[in-house]
């Protein structure tokens, strides 16, 4: 990978050096006649650990494995969310997973994992700026007994909840288990049933308001509050809140009225596109970001001054793509991004897609699970397919401006779904300016020392120094 070295940006009242290919950075005081002489220490610690930056940077964009798989059970939801990236009429008449077919698909996984199936060498070309070469990842091949994490998702999972806890209950042992679900069909039984089984939960709530979460979640309000009181500040929960033009400005007090439901985590994401009916719900870029950093605000001062914390676990992510960036577990913000390299899909049909995003878009399936019962290489054929390659093809250093950009390897461009479905496939994030908002006041926190407020206790604990001057 070529290195374009260190630039010097101004960041509040300070001057940020940052290297944008491998994220080694340091943060000064901006000095009265406002140039900056980089020191002797500072230059010489650059070129003691740029090689190895760069090389960990490759390794962690293009050399990740496959950790997680989304599992659709069904097509069909009992909600009619009006930014939904799954077409109504999928919504409305599609199928539904038999349990032998999610048996099926699980232990196909599970064979997978535990076979010899490395995912083949596929490396972009782009135009000139990059030059890359060829790496696996050795928990691809035979022997490894990482556990994979299955996420049961779409549109509402609960709606075949007989089979799906049906399966967390028989593959216990063999997976990690996710959930995300709309909460309308969750029951107190079915809470202890995922405590027990210590699964990933999320929870889609769009406000502390009534009114305004039932406009956009199909009056699923009442019902959150009785989840969130059942799970009673499970470790395991996290909440989601999609930002449109009517929660723009709630979104501080949803972080308030979470932490004081003992929820520990909120995602404050912002609207995709994928289907073009959702653009009349997007929100003013600018209120947005000043919105949503009003909000990261408050979780931090809710976290310090109670002692009980609550993270905004995409800032977060943010976060520690600038001090800790191989640590990142959210891959919209990597690119390339996740999907189809690190995780991927399969719909209710058995079709393999890069990520649940592209359900309504033509042309990205990577293959179907079902067509081929005898194939053991059916997940190896799909990761190496065409619309696969696509996805993974789709890279900062190949997306005008975002290839000059300062901080295109922090919030990675997102989401390939959305701009393909826009007609921009090469084009930078629809919310370009946002994520350049929260990424300056991201560095002026970590300057102020607060990451240890933003970040999950563990994950700082587990954080060392690999340089400091």
């Amino acid at each position: 990978m070529k290195n374009l070295g260190l630039n010097i940006l101004d960041v509040d009242n300070r001057k940020v050096i940052l290297d944008s290919d491998n994220l080694f950075w340091s943060i000064l005081p901006k000095p009265d006649n406002g140039s900056v002489n980089l020191s002797r220490n500072l230059l010489s610690l650059y070129d003691k650990f740029k090689d190895n930056l760069d090389k960990e940077m490759y390794d962690f964009r293009f050399g990740l494995d496959l950790s997680a798989i989304y599992i659709d059970p069904t097509d069909k939801c009992n909600a009619n969310c009006p930014y939904c990236y799954v077409p109504p009429k999928i919504r409305k008449y599609g199928r539904s997973m038999t349990k032998d077919e999610l048996e099926f698909i699980l232990n196909k996984i599970y064979a997978y994992r535990s076979g010899d199936n490395g995912l083949a060498s596929d490396r972009p070309e782009g135009n000139g700026l990059v030059s890359f070469g060829q790496t696996h990842s050795q928990s691809h091949r035979k022997g490894s007994h990482k556990k994979l994490v299955i996420i049961f998702h779409a549109s509402e999972p609960l709606l075949v909840k007989d089979i799906v806890f049906y399966a967390i209950e028989k593959f216990k042992d063999k997976f990690f288990f996710g959930l995300q679900t709309n909460a309308l069909l969750l029951k107190q039984k079915d809470v202890d049933f995922l405590i027990k089984h210590r699964v990933g939960v999320g929870i889609s709530l769009d406000s502390h308001d009534p009114k305004v979460n039932n406009r956009l979640r199909s009056g699923n309000f009442n019902q959150i509050v009785n989840a969130l009181d059942w799970f009673d500040g499970y470790s395991g929960l996290n909440v989601i809140t999609t930002i449109t033009k009517y929660n723009v400005t709630h979104l501080e007090k949803i972080v308030k009225f979470l932490h004081a439901k003992k929820v520990s985590c909120v995602l404050l994401n912002p609207m995709r596109f994928t289907q073009k009916y959702a653009l009349k719900l997007k929100p003013d870029e600018k209120i947005m970001a000043q919105q949503f950093l009003k909000a990261v605000d408050t979780a931090i001062e809710l976290s310090r001054n109670s002692g009980r914390q609550i993270i905004v676990a995409n800032f977060a992510n943010i976060i520690l793509a600038i001090v800790s960036p191989f640590a990142r577990r959210l891959m919209c913000d990597i690119s390339p991004c996740g999907g189809g390299r690190c995780f991927f899909t399969i719909t209710a049909k058995g079709e393999m897609i890069p990520c649940g995003e592209f359900i309504g878009l033509k042309g990205f399936s990577g293959g179907n699970i079902f067509s081929a019962k005898r194939a053991d290489n059916i997940i190896t054929q799909a990761l190496n397919s065409k619309p696969f390659n696509k996805i993974r093809d789709r890279f900062v250093e190949n997306v005008k401006e975002c290839n000059i950009c300062d901080f295109r390897n922090i919030c990675g461009s997102p989401c390939p779904a959305e701009l393909h479905s826009l007609d921009k496939f090469r084009q930078k994030s629809v919310f370009c300016d946002f994520y350049k908002a929260i990424t300056r006041h991201a560095f002026k926190l970590i300057a102020e020392g607060k990451e240890e407020y933003i970040l999950r206790r563990e994950i700082m604990n587990n954080l060392k120094y690999e340089y400091k001057i």
